[in-house]
């Protein structure tokens, strides 16, 4: 076959120029490729391709003074919730109970000696004492007799004494009342289940 369509125009840059392989880089400053961006970066960025001096660290703070901006919604109200639990005693341990109705009762009977004490020696101060033994003394005399010594039947020793014997008395009905009525409470607890308790977190 013959070509007809004549010379054909040779184009010279095309021809004599090197090969895309074969072609020198282009003079400038060489960094990361940053494609085009639909939207400009807050602070900064890149736009058509081309990083914006400050482009990178602007976007960062822009987005850093957004999240430090951000305020939360006026519209949402936050209950606090108290959390409840409901709770049954099924049962109370006899031991337990005897043992801490034991201490409880002696720390009682101690304070009742030492309340007895105080009260003895500011009455003494007072001179009740003294006044209501005279009253006494005149009323239940007589010629041959001085009538009843209040003082000495009231005196300080005999009065602790008697305190005692009362405190310790307390502390036995008390350990033994404590601890039938754990007794008692757990045969009931039984029936009826035992005593149902509303505990509430505190706010």
């Amino acid at each position: 076959m013959t070509d007809t369509r004549g010379p054909q125009p040779q184009y010279e840059g095309y021809a004599t120029g090197p090969l895309p392989g074969e072609r020198e880089p282009a003079p400038g400053p060489s960094g990361p490729y940053h494609p085009p961006q639909a939207y400009e970066a807050p602070g900064g960025g890149t736009q058509g391709g081309q990083q914006r001096p400050g482009g990178t660290l602007g976007g960062a703070q822009g987005m850093g003074g957004a999240q430090a901006t951000r305020k939360p919604r006026t519209g949402a109200r936050t209950t606090p919730r108290t959390r409840k639990a409901r709770l049954r005693v099924a049962k109370a341990d006899p031991w337990s109970v005897m043992k801490v109705s034991f201490l409880l009762s002696i720390a009682l009977g101690i304070c009742t000696v030492v309340a007895a004490a105080v009260l003895w020696m500011v009455m003494d101060a007072m001179g009740v004492f003294e006044t209501v033994g005279g009253t006494i003394s005149e009323a239940t005399g007589s010629n041959e007799s001085n009538g009843f010594d209040l003082q000495s039947f009231l005196s300080l020793p005999r009065v602790l004494i008697f305190t005692s014997v009362i405190a310790v008395i307390d502390v036995v009905l008390a350990t033994a009342l404590a601890t039938l009525g754990a007794f008692i409470y757990n045969l009931s607890a039984g029936f009826v289940g035992g005593v149902e308790l509303t505990l509430a977190e505190d706010e």
